[in-house]
């Protein structure tokens, strides 16, 4: 039997490895498996774990107000090596790019302990873009034994870097296994929505709105809430609702430029169950999140994606997404192209999603059990 450790501290995370968590309990014959929250993200990591009934065995608990990325790594690595010394896991699993995966993937190396990397491979080319987070995934690699890459194009950019073939494992990405799970939910049980979203008419056309990349903060973010204005002054039946992350520098320019308008409606950050339901119910996406580009296609949304580049070109090679950028002007005009056009929308909506059948977590099983 087979001790893994689950470490996530994010809302992303939290969703993405929710469905290996719940693999590898169902099967406790083989494994036990066990969670460390790190709550880089407090909140939102909480809200994300709820409907999948996880419940961490460790909570690092290690947000504070305004800290720097360094104040971040310095106490996430401190406390994964008090667990990782205490519990001595046969491998640890880590997701993505975040501070908290990077930590956990240099905790694992200091301990020797197996560290297998879910959503491995991705890259855009630009350390700085996104920022942090294209320098923590390139930094994972080179102390990760298992690379579970989320697509072909993921493998070939491991292989690039001189990572070994028979350490990289095309699965598939694990939040189509999460969406796919979560949607089956909230078709049966409608979760409790805001009354501004439950309100909105049946004829109008949905935008969901996601914002929150730290290197748009500033002009970028203000770019983006002026696009979104400006197309809700020009159509009376299309109405934005955008659960406004909390960081401070997003929240800001969104409350300044976009609060008071009739068709613009900001919510709090959702759980995951509403955000699927909202997410299934909007006619267009609107997004500089990368787990949004991957989801939003399961579920025949055409998706905008308000980032200069992506590691996550597939869906736009593919048609189900297009780069928009933090551009005023570029954002107006696909979006109303969009609003305009049924037959665009519908030719986005019907492109196979390059991300996933939603087998991804079943596979990552498999492997551990043939190769630990």
């Amino acid at each position: 039997m087979k001790k893994i450790l689950t470490i996530l501290g994010t809302r992303p995370e939290a969703i993405k490895l929710a469905p290996v968590i719940l693999a590898l309990q169902a099967q406790p014959q083989h494994f036990i498996s066990q969670v460390c929250a790190t709550a880089q993200h407090r909140q939102m990591l909480d809200q994300a774990l709820a409907p999948f009934g996880i419940q961490p065995d460790f909570d690092l608990d290690i947000m504070l107000p305004g800290q720097t990325l360094a104040q971040v790594t310095s106490r996430a690595v401190e406390g994964l090596d008090r667990i990782l010394a205490q519990e001595k896991p046969d491998a640890i699993l880590v997701q993505g790019d975040t501070t908290t995966a990077l930590c956990g993937a240099l905790v694992g190396y200091y301990h020797r302990v197996k560290v297998g990397h879910v959503e491995a491979g991705l890259r855009t080319g630009n350390k700085f873009a996104p920022f942090p987070e294209e320098g923590n995934r390139c930094l994972i690699s080179p102390i990760t034994d298992f690379h579970f890459a989320p697509t072909p194009q993921a493998r070939v950019a491991l292989l690039r870097e001189s990572v070994p073939d028979e350490q990289i494992f095309v699965t598939g990405n694990t939040v189509i296994d999460a969406l796919l799970w979560m949607r089956a939910k909230v078709e049966q049980m409608p979760p409790p929505m805001p009354a501004q979203v439950a309100d909105i008419p049946d004829d109008h056309i949905i935008v969901l709105v996601t914002g929150h990349r730290r290197e748009s903060f500033g002009e970028g973010f203000q770019n983006i809430c002026h696009a979104i204005r400006q197309v809700a002054d020009a159509f009376d039946k299309v109405s934005f609702v955008y659960p406004v992350h909390l960081n401070p520098n997003v929240r800001e320019p969104v409350g300044r430029i976009l609060a008071g308008h009739p068709n613009i409606h900001l919510i709090e950050p959702m759980g995951y169950e509403p955000f699927v339901w909202l997410m299934n119910r909007a006619t267009i996406v609107l997004t500089d999140s990368g787990g949004v580009q991957e989801e939003a296609p399961s579920l025949g949304k055409p998706v905008l994606v308000m980032r200069e580049t992506t590691e996550r070109p597939e869906g736009i090679e593919a048609g189900n997404a297009i780069l928009v950028g933090v551009d005023q002007a570029k954002i107006v005009a696909e979006l109303t192209k969009l609003i305009q056009s049924p037959e665009e929308r519908a030719r986005m909506a019907n492109i196979r999603n390059p991300y996933g059948d939603g087998t991804s977590a079943q596979k990552i099983i498999e492997i551990l059990l043939a190769r630990l």
